[in-house]
């Protein structure tokens, strides 16, 4: 019996953890408790050096004092207040009457915006109920098919998986051990494909089943000028304008060596710029050039859109770390929504009290991980996975499609939290020494957990938008609405796949503040905040041998 827990610590370790998450103990405890259970057996058996617990206390304040994790606070602060001071609201009806002639106008619209409030939030969670509350009765009331609206609206939020600055994508850096400014990078285009692909099956349906996504009414167009024009004219004009000051920009003043990813976010917050100078000019001097439509497009749509230019263009240049580009986004939303009026003391109790919850929640995970993984690579369970997966047939192809198809499973039931901090640090040393670039296999697992997200019966999406849909909607057409969304997701991940270069970052950074060597002292104190090992981290197993008492 002894020789048979030795040889199969890693895996009874693993099924052990399984078997606690399925009969629902919460996901940090569950880490920890197996964590401190075998390796007190380990101990006993004579496999570890009573040592290893001493590193814990150790190990748990350097994951406390890990910086890139500040950004997590900061980001989920700016989102909430840009949330709960009216800016979904505003964004959703300004856009709305923006697209309202064009039949799917409301759907493009909740896209838009789903988008917006993706980048901003983070959260699934609260991208998905805030649409849910506030577009789902207006697409209802005009006619919109149930299953359209309810997979739209599901969709849209779960952007926040992928569209920077995503806590996602914060989180998976730190875990992968690579810099978050490159994570966001890579996962740019991919997500700005995403949503193109979200908009052209918007389109498609407009286009042939005009039935389920009508126009809105005329009476319900109410942004229009006394003369009864719409207003379009001088808004195409205000955006030709902004686009030329941009590709002068990108062209004549910027440095073309530039990567292409911080080109592109660098020109638009400089067009964005000169769009909103203009608005304010003509505001001010009272010269009437621009429309109702222009001007209320320009006053609600781009100052959220410039913060989050501002942040990521920061991050993207190296003026700011993600932990100050937050900070940055944080402070901003602060001051529009005092701009507006909407900053209140109830408004800012609730919005530190989500963040509080939430910032605990993933520190929680966070150690209970790090309990888990100090033990797991001490019985040589990082040994075990990288023999089960590269023993795998088919090399890098095997790996990947036996590592989607895992996530996308494991996602039904686990939160994308609990995901990066439990399994990703297990894939990611198996990657590298694939030769697979942990960016690009980052934000391949960040669209494969979005999927899951609006798998039905499974998906987290759909419970979050069932909570806050009226009786007059059934749970079927969410369901069916959320089908053809997982489809294009799944397509987006095939689209990755085959095409690499879509994934684009500088690379060769490693996570702001943290060495990517890997000695005694940083495995045994956590300085690096329990990240996966990266391509320098080959010592770390040798290192875990001088733990064990054989």
């Amino acid at each position: 019996m002894t020789e048979f827990l030795i040889a199969n610590m890693a895996p009874l370790m693993f099924a052990s953890l399984v078997v606690f998450l399925l009969c629902g103990f919460p996901v940090a405890f569950s880490l920890a408790a197996n964590g401190i259970l075998f390796g007190l057996i380990g101990i006993e058996l004579g496999l570890l050096h009573g040592a290893l617990f001493q590193a814990l206390p150790e190990r748990i304040f350097g994951i406390m004092a890990n910086d890139t994790l500040l950004a997590v606070p900061f980001f989920t602060f700016m989102g909430l207040i840009l949330e709960r001071s009216g800016m979904a609201e505003d964004l959703l009806d300004t856009i709305g009457q923006l697209f309202g002639p064009v039949r799917g106008g409301l759907a493009f619209a909740v896209v838009f915006v789903g988008a917006l409030l993706a980048a901003t939030t983070g959260v699934v969670a609260a991208s998905v109920i805030s649409m849910g509350l506030i577009s789902l009765p207006i697409m209802l009331r005009y006619g919109y098919d149930h299953r359209l609206a309810t997979g739209v609206i599901a969709a849209s939020g779960t952007l926040a998986q992928i569209v920077p600055p995503s806590l996602v994508l914060i989180v998976m850096a730190d875990q992968l051990g690579r810099s978050v400014g490159d994570m966001y990078q890579g996962a740019l285009l991919p997500g700005l494909i995403l949503t193109g692909m979200y908009l052209g099956y918007v389109g498609l349906v407009a286009i042939f089943r005009p039935a389920l996504a009508p126009a809105m009414p005329l009476e319900a167009r109410t942004l229009r000028e006394d003369s009864g024009a719409s207003g379009l004219r001088s808004l195409a004009w205000l955006f030709a304008i902004a686009v030329a000051g941009a590709w002068l920009f990108a062209n004549r003043v910027y440095s073309a060596d530039a990567p292409r990813d911080e080109l592109v976010v660098v020109s638009s917050m400089v067009g964005i710029g000169i769009a909103f100078v203009i608005a304010i000019l003509n505001r001010i001097l009272g010269l009437g050039l621009l429309s109702r439509m222009a001007e209320r497009i320009t006053f609600v749509l781009i100052p959220p859109l410039g913060l989050i230019f501002l942040v990521l263009g920061t991050i993207f240049i190296g003026v700011a770390t993600p932990t100050e580009g937050g900070a940055m986004g944080a402070s901003g939303a602060l001051l529009m929504a005092l701009l507006r009026a909407r900053l209140s003391l109830p408004l800012l109790k609730q919005a530190m009290d989500s963040t509080t919850k939430l910032s605990c929640f993933v520190i929680f995970i966070l150690i209970g991980s790090s309990v888990f993984s100090l033990t797991f690579r001490g019985v040589d369970g990082d040994l075990w996975v990288e023999h089960l997966m590269t023993s795998l047939p088919g090399g890098q192809t095997g790996f990947l499609i036996a590592v989607n198809i895992l996530v996308f499973i494991l996602a039904f039931f686990l939160d994308y939290f609990e995901l990066a901090f439990i399994i990703v640090p297990l894939l990611a040393p198996v990657a590298d020494k694939l030769g697979i670039d942990l960016i690009w296999f980052g934000v391949l697992l960040a669209v494969n957990m979005q999927t899951s997200f609006l798998h039905p019966p499974f998906g987290f999406a759909l419970f979050f938008l069932r909570s806050v849909a009226s009786e007059k909607v059934k749970t079927a057409s969410i369901y069916w609405g959320a089908v053809p969304f997982v489809i294009i997701q799944l397509l987006a991940v095939g689209l990755i796949i085959m095409f690499p270069g879509l994934v684009s970052h500088d690379g060769g950074h490693v996570k702001s503040g943290v060495q990517q060597e890997l000695n005694l002292d940083q495995l045994l104190h956590g300085g690096g905040g329990g990240g996966a090992a990266g391509p320098d981290d080959h010592g770390a197993s040798d290192l875990m041998r001088q733990l064990q008492g054989n």
